[in-house]
């Protein structure tokens, strides 16, 4: 049986096909990019009429500013905290439904929708949740000897963005490791079970090293979420404090270029964040992914 190729003589149409895309990427990223590495090596006066070019001026001063130094240590708990937490409770909530026979579909739908909601509306619903004076769990957590207020202890703020940050994420988290748990053999874990391996060591022996290829990527995918995307849910709830407590970087980005006004020290922010991605990203596909068993 002889297959049918289908050939298009058109010299401009592959071209053609990749336009909208690359124009799309051009407009909204490389030239933004381009624009906010440029003025990263700038600094306006006071009123905005006046630029000097001072060069890397602007990356030095934020490595010896301990506002700033505070924002990369609160996003790093934070980017951890939210990562570990949406992780392995998606991870559970996989596990879970894999075991289901005929309710399996219906408790995806369910657990998919939190995705659909933005990061602020997110952010609102767990800041009326954990409000000191209206939510629910402060009062039960008072029931047990625990006085929450998270606009005045920092702990309890950091706690209550991570909590937001992670439920937004679960529903993400749990679609990946569900198609991953649908994809390994039973004939595996029978053989496992049938050796006497109890139910436990299955899942840790076999099942969560054939899972490490999604969970890999996941890490870098909730790392650089827990970074870039919840803007929304810091905005909403916390508004970076109290006292710089919750004040993660891409927020700082915001509240100096936006608030302050301070244009060059937010565009080297920027830089500094747009680097971190692309080492994230190299260390995924270059290191990580090497030592992955698939």
């Amino acid at each position: 049986m002889q297959t049918k190729q289908l050939t298009f003589n058109h010299r401009w149409l592959p071209y053609l096909l990749l336009a909208p895309q690359v124009i799309i990427t051009a407009i909204f990223f490389l030239w933004p990019a381009a624009q906010a590495m440029y003025q990263s090596l700038l600094r306006q006066d006071a009123f905005g009429f006046r630029t000097t070019f001072v060069g890397l001026d602007n990356f030095t001063a934020l490595f010896a500013d301990d506002l700033y130094l505070n924002a990369l240590k609160v996003t790093l708990v934070f980017s951890l905290g939210t990562t570990l937490l949406s992780m392995s409770i998606a991870l559970l909530f996989a596990v879970m439904v894999n075991r289901m026979l005929r309710s399996r579909d219906l408790y995806t739908t369910f657990l998919v929708w939190p995705y659909a909601i933005a990061p602020a509306i997110a952010g609102v619903l767990w800041w009326f949740i954990f409000n000191p004076s209206i939510g629910i769990l402060p009062y039960l957590l008072e029931m047990l000897g625990i006085n929450w207020n998270h606009r005045a202890n920092g702990n309890h703020a950091m706690i209550l963005v991570i909590i937001a940050a992670a439920w937004k994420q679960i529903s993400y988290n749990f679609l990946f490791f569900l198609a991953g748990l649908q994809s390994i053999p039973q004939s595996l874990i029978e053989a496992a079970a049938i050796d006497g391996a109890s139910r436990l060591k299955r899942f840790w022996t076999i099942v969560f090293p054939l899972l490490s290829p999604i969970t890999f990527f996941l890490l870098v995918v909730n790392i650089v979420y827990a970074m870039f995307d919840t803007f929304g849910v810091i905005h909403a709830t916390t508004e970076g404090g109290p006292a710089q407590a919750t004040n993660i970087l891409v927020y700082k980005v915001y509240r100096d270029g936006f608030v302050s006004m301070n244009l060059g020290s937010s565009a080297a922010q920027s830089v500094i964040l747009m680097a971190i991605v692309v080492v994230l990203t190299v260390i995924q596909f270059r290191y990580i992914e090497r030592k992955v068993n698939y």
